[in-house]
């Protein structure tokens, strides 16, 4: 499982505990919440209409004569109040009456009711007793929407209690303001949780993406490349990029010793090998010509070698730079043209075909020696005389400078090692080869200013094309 889909996991279960402990009962504690807000209204409800009756008892002994048709007209009559989104059109409470002993004398809205024994109901039997009465009741008990609600109030004459009223009132008629309610709360928290996983996602992309770039930036490192370390945010993540940075420095001189130090042995076993074999023979009585032939070897063999090392001091330097210290403008059109003069006055044909002017930013020294490499291997590869013709061209904002030789072109066994250090074909002209060290200092040049270099066969013409890619100014 990925880290995101792991934080993305721990944001879930949270927002689900957050809903089962927190929001749920919430939601279980609305319609109780909404009963608790109404039972309030009918305790005064009771308690107005037990006065009235109380007043009309202590003068004439008698419920009131107007109170049955009162509380007929008042629950017959059409209403039109809007209370939020109810709307409102009847009466929905009632009331009933209750002697001394518990015996209903009156009910407004079930008169079949009168004469039956209610002194066991809470409502009645607290209220008798002189405390707060009140009960919940469900008509049909296996309907949980038939519940409705009493609540009792004394009827006191010179405080005796001589008897009871309750007005009650079904639960139904909530039921649109709890479910409202609850659908608001829902709503609310189900919003509450999208937003809480919103964030997760985003704190996942957050804490994940650094971690990817440095994921990408090792396995471009593990195929050989040198990208520039990925900006990341947070100290703790630039500290472990840091630390990879080391470890691939650390990794990198190690692999480049041992790797330089077998290939450079191998490379330099032939021209030590011709030297010495030379210098013993020259030991003995030789004539003249082949005496002279052995010195000429040394010296050529010697020069091999200065060469090599040379170059290989070269390239162990700019393979160890990170970055340019002091990048300046290149102008590639007259660099191009000042190697071709230099080319032409060594004999070789030499053809630019470039615009006005194609600038780059970078280390003039280092592109003139990677461009020198190019050419001078076009020269090597093509035929005595062949023309050879770097051609620079602008495409938006990059600069391509080709270099086009007449030779035979690339085997197909060469063309994904080319600029493997130390790796080189022999020339067609001597059969030998050259250190295999020129590419490789063009490639590194080309990563150092933020571009790339590819050698290829051309597509409609015999011979080689390299192309050097560089971002321009």
């Amino acid at each position: 499982m990925s880290l995101t889909a792991r934080i993305l996991l721990g944001f879930l279960v949270l927002a689900l505990a957050g809903f089962y402990f927190l929001v749920q009962p919430v939601l279980d504690r609305v319609e109780r919440q909404y009963l608790e807000a109404a039972e309030e209204p009918m305790v005064d409800t009771a308690e107005i209409l037990a006065g009235i009756v109380s007043q009309e008892f202590a003068t004439s002994g008698h419920l009131p004569p107007t109170l049955g048709p009162g509380l007929r007209a008042a629950t017959t009559r059409e209403l039109t109040a809007k209370i939020f989104n109810l709307r409102k059109k009847h009466v929905t409470m009632d009331v009933y009456v209750t002697d001394a002993r518990g015996i209903v004398i009156f009910d407004s809205a079930h008169p079949e009711r009168v004469g039956r024994d209610f002194s066991g109901f809470r409502d009645v039997k607290r209220t008798l007793e002189g405390k707060y009465g009140a009960r919940s009741t469900r008509d049909d008990e296996a309907d949980d929407m038939s519940s409705v609600m009493y609540v009792g109030a004394p009827i006191l004459v010179h405080g005796v209690i001589l008897g009871t009223l309750t007005v009650y009132k079904p639960q139904q008629a909530m039921r649109t303001f709890i479910a409202a309610a609850r659908r608001r709360l829902l709503i609310v928290a189900l919003g509450a949780i999208a937003a809480f996983l919103l964030v997760g996602l985003l704190l996942s992309r957050w804490v994940v993406e650094p971690i990817v770039r440095l994921t990408r930036h090792a396995e471009a490192i593990s195929r050989g490349e040198r990208p520039p370390p990925p900006r990341l945010p947070g100290r703790q993540f630039r500290v472990l990029g840091d630390s990879l940075e080391r470890m691939r420095d650390a990794l990198e001189d190690r692999n480049y010793v041992a790797s330089y130090v077998q290939t450079l042995s191998h490379e330099m076993k032939a021209p030590v090998a011709a030297i010495r074999g030379a210098a013993e023979l020259l030991q003995e009585e030789l004539p003249p010509d082949r005496r002279e032939q052995f010195l000429t070897n040394i010296g050529t063999e010697s020069i091999r070698l200065q060469n090599l090392i040379e170059q290989l001091l070269a390239l162990s330097s700019l393979e160890s730079r990170k970055r340019l210290e002091n990048p300046q403008p290149v102008d590639l059109v007259g660099l191009c043209r000042r190697i071709a003069e230099e080319m032409r006055a060594r004999g070789s044909a030499l053809e630019v075909v470039a615009p006005a002017e194609a600038e780059v930013r970078g280390d003039e020294f280092l592109l003139e020696t990677a461009l020198r490499n190019l050419v001078q291997n076009a020269v090597d590869f093509s035929p005595p005389g062949a023309p050879v013709e770097v051609r620079i061209e602008r495409r938006d904002d990059r600069v391509l400078v080709r270099v086009l030789d007449s030779g035979s072109g690339l085997p197909d066994y060469a063309i994904d090692r080319v600029f493997e250090r130390f790796y080189s074909l022999p020339r067609p002209s001597t059969g030998r080869k050259s250190s295999g060290l020129g590419l490789c200092f063009v490639r590194e040049t080309a990563s150092l200013h933020h571009g790339r270099v590819t050698l290829a066969n051309r597509e409609n013409s015999v011979g080689a094309e390299a192309t050097l890619d560089l971002p321009c100014i």
